[in-house]
């Protein structure tokens, strides 16, 4: 599910001028309120953004985590997709991304774009970058489009790829949307300021370990890893699996990840429950699926995880 209300809450929409920090820390803090984000609506049908990458974004590969990388593209896409329906609303449905390279340097740029609008769904493309030290957004997008896809010294680098589906809904699903309007900012470059969270990308999450070897884990419904619809965000569930899959296979890195959003968390807690589909000598690819514990273990969220082996 997008992340959309959430960034609009730390930004003045009519101006398009960026709160404090310390005005921000008076409003609820968000798993990924430390991201330092700042993006741009470059039209109708593109929008890219930029995080900062810091240690604690990290995994215990040192590369920017699976999880983090999939809710930024989480976050990003649906601006494309949130215009292109407009006046409806819309609901992440299906998420994949493949790793081409670890970003190492960050910071992360994401360009996404739209490829389909239909009656029901919206699709939605990613490519996800190493800006090599590039922190200015509008920078980093015009040596990605001068580049058009070779490599160029001291250019962003292509890192992963991604394909989101989301499904459109009624406006009134999610609440004070009409304070998130992209198309309104189209050739704005908006900032969300970094707000301080504790913890790392996986601890801030607060969830529990049961059975490591089985990827048992428990997350509760706490406000800091809500959307805008009350329910789990989909990048906290991305993170909540990468934690799932490392607990698994702690020799290894996780990779790619292809998501499928069944339903939406009613009581709680999540869990999570791992099956091996490969173990191989250089990776693993796991099976994890998320359901709601306290709803009679309905099904939230299959996932697939590849792991590679750390240093091989």
């Amino acid at each position: 599910m997008a992340f959309s209300v959430m960034m609009a809450s730390m930004l003045d929409q009519e101006n398009a001028v960026p709160v404090t920090a310390s005005s921000a820390a008076a409003t609820r803090t968000h798993f990924g309120s430390d991201f330092d984000l700042v993006s741009l609506q470059v039209s109708r049908e593109r929008s890219v953004m930029r995080a900062m990458l810091t240690d604690k974004l990290r995994s215990h590969a040192g590369s920017a985590s699976l999880g983090f990388l999939t809710t930024l593209v989480d976050f990003v896409t649906s601006d494309p997709a949130l215009v292109i329906v407009e006046p409806d609303w819309t609901a992440t449905q299906d998420l994949a991304l493949h790793a081409v390279a670890p970003i190492l340097e960050g910071p992360v740029i994401v360009d996404s774009r739209l490829v389909r609008a239909g009656k029901k769904t919206v699709v939605v493309s990613a490519d996800v970058y190493d800006a090599h030290g590039i922190t200015d957004l509008r920078e980093a997008a015009d040596a990605i489009d001068a580049a058009d896809g070779a490599p160029r010294d001291g250019a962003p680098t292509l890192a992963a790829r991604s394909l989101v589906t989301f499904a459109r809904l009624p406006r009134s699903a999610a609440r004070d949307a009409d304070s998130y309007t992209p198309s309104k900012w189209i050739g704005k470059l908006r900032e969300h300021p970094g707000v301080p969270v504790d913890g790392t990308i996986y601890s801030r999450l607060d969830f529990r370990v049961l059975d490591a070897a089985g990827g048992v884990l428990e997350l509760d419904k706490h406000p800091a890893v809500l959307n805008s619809i009350g329910t789990l965000q989909g990048g906290a569930q991305a993170i909540f699996v990468e934690a799932a899959a490392h607990a698994m296979r702690p020799d290894q890195v996780a990779t790619d990840i292809q998501v499928h959003y069944l339903a939406q968390m009613r009581s709680g807690p999540a869990r999570s429950y791992g099956t091996v589909i490969r173990d191989a000598a250089d990776h693993s690819v796991l099976s994890i699926r998320i359901v709601d514990a306290g709803d009679d273990d309905r099904l939230l969220t299959l996932t697939t995880v590849t792991l590679q082996r750390v240093g091989g």
